[in-house]
């Protein structure tokens, strides 16, 4: 029960489609899974900065629904191959649940991409007061100005009398110095640039990547489900 008959020239062609189109969403659903640990393992200063977690749970949607899609790939690969209608079945609704999934995770990251100036401004306003009392935002803010190069909200001078080393540039000699005292004099040594606008660009930059590839295997997966439907139909 469940198993196919022989099938004639355009339902081989429907069973090579299917193998072919769930080769593609094996690949998508790994570069899927590969974009969302580099984006967690990225934006480890997101949580505290932010202010929100949209972001962090587009990011974790899109990982989670790249691993099932792995998964569903081999179900439909097998499916196609054996000719076994019920596996077909399964695999077509649970592909119908995973578009759903990828598409209302790839427009989340696309919805924070528009929302971000808000958010970072009020997030990192308010995080700005707790630097030196509360260790994870401390550790938040001088991981974000070293990496992004950064220095305050919208300059150096939100920092006023008591500006982190992590806003002060590397020596020739590949240390850091404190900046303090030469800030006003000799703004060559620190970062200029405030971490607002570096932030914005960060994160919007890792939305379209999210947000894009969430898109496209969600279309990779409309192409599974009508070769998976067209050969279903096809075995009698």
């Amino acid at each position: 029960m469940g198993w196919g008959s022989r099938l004639d020239g355009c339902g081989n062609c429907m069973k090579f489609s299917l193998f072919v189109v769930n080769l593609f969403i094996f690949v998508g659903g790994l570069i899927v899974v590969a974009l969302g640990i580099w984006t967690i393992v990225d934006k480890s200063f997101a949580n505290h900065l932010l202010g929100t977690n949209l972001y962090a749970g587009a990011t974790y949607v899109l990982l989670a629904t790249g691993l099932l899609v792995t998964f569903i790939s081999c179900l439909g690969c097998v499916g196609s191959i054996k000719e076994v209608r019920c596996m077909l079945v399964l695999y077509f609704i649970i592909l119908f649940l995973i578009f759903l999934t990828m598409l209302i995770g790839g427009i989340l990251g696309f919805v924070f991409r528009e929302k971000i100036d808000y958010t970072i401004r009020i997030g990192m306003e308010s995080s700005l007061r707790d630097y030196g009392n509360y260790q994870p935002v401390t550790n938040a803010w001088d991981e974000t100005q070293t990496t992004l190069k950064c220095c305050g909200i919208y300059g150096y001078r939100d920092w006023e009398s008591r500006i982190p080393l992590s806003c002060c540039k590397l020596t020739a000699s590949g240390i850091r110095l404190p900046c303090q005292s030469v800030a006003e004099n000799n703004q060559f040594t620190i970062f200029e640039r405030g971490c607002l606008d570096a932030t914005k660009d960060f994160v919007k930059s890792h939305a379209i990547i999210l947000g894009s590839a969430g898109i496209i295997v969600a279309c990779l997966t409309v192409l599974g489900m009508i070769f998976s439907y067209s050969l279903y139909k096809s075995l009698e």
